[in-house]
């Protein structure tokens, strides 16, 4: 594999006096898409929410194009390049679709009008749905529209590395498949992910990598194809 664009290297991450990751090390290549899977409470949120700077560990250390960044705030990890799809949506409910995606481009206001009135009109081409209701209030949106929403507010924010906590979660099948058509339309197009998450069968599809955590600490790790075709895994997380 290629030098890493971000390393995760043995991190012990506590919530007051309890452990909840255990020597923790992963990276993700440029434009590579790597799956961190796990059942409740294996530990995965909690992965990603020390590479975005919300937690801190206690040992171990983040890099990111070699500079460390476990130290650093949240705001500092999105000004360096990241972008975040965070389980449960959270959009901004009390604001219209289109404010929603403008704010996604919040960090690039310094740059040219046009480009960014170009990545709006690309986002409606991508996200249909949510062009038809670009006036509609957030928080009246279905749960699979939200996600739409989140997924375009992130795509607006033209991330260098892209965090996505349960991308499927509480999704029907139907917006399951989009969501994970559009993944791969990113992945095609180079965008380096890190996804958590417990839909096992779409997410090793979709994967270069993966690693597999349980109660904190990574089991098994390895290329996707080959984790589901592992027995451990097939029976853990791919029904047997």
């Amino acid at each position: 594999m290629t030098e890493p664009l971000l390393s995760v290297d043995h991190i012990d991450v506590f919530y007051g006096p309890v452990q909840a990751l255990f020597d923790v090390s992963l990276s993700v290549a440029a434009g590579e898409t790597v799956v961190v899977l796990g059942g409740n409470a294996s530990g995965k949120s909690t992965t990603v929410k020390s590479v975005l700077g919300l937690v801190r560990p206690r040992s171990g250390a983040i890099h990111f194009e070699g500079r460390r960044i476990d130290g650093l705030s949240p705001q500092a990890v999105i000004h360096l390049g990241f972008g975040s799809i965070p389980e449960g949506r959270r959009v901004f409910v009390e604001m219209s679709v289109e404010d929603n995606l403008r704010l996604g481009a919040y960090t690039r206001r310094r740059q040219p009008v046009r480009q960014l009135a170009e990545d709006l009109q690309a986002a409606w081409a991508m996200f249909p749905r949510l062009a038809e209701r670009r006036r509609q209030i957030a928080g009246t949106l279905s749960g699979g529209e939200q996600q739409m929403l989140a997924m375009a507010r992130a795509y607006m924010r033209r991330p260098r590395v892209l965090c996505i906590d349960e991308p499927s979660m509480g999704l029907s099948p139907l917006f399951v498949e989009r969501v994970y058509e559009i993944l791969e339309n990113w992945k095609r197009e180079g965008l380096t992910m890190l996804i958590v998450e417990q839909n096992a069968t779409m997410a090793l599809a979709l994967a270069d990598r993966a690693y597999v955590l349980r109660a904190g600490e990574v089991v098994i790790s390895g290329e996707a194809r080959e984790l589901a075709r592992d027995d451990r895994v097939r029976h853990a997380y791919l029904g047997g």
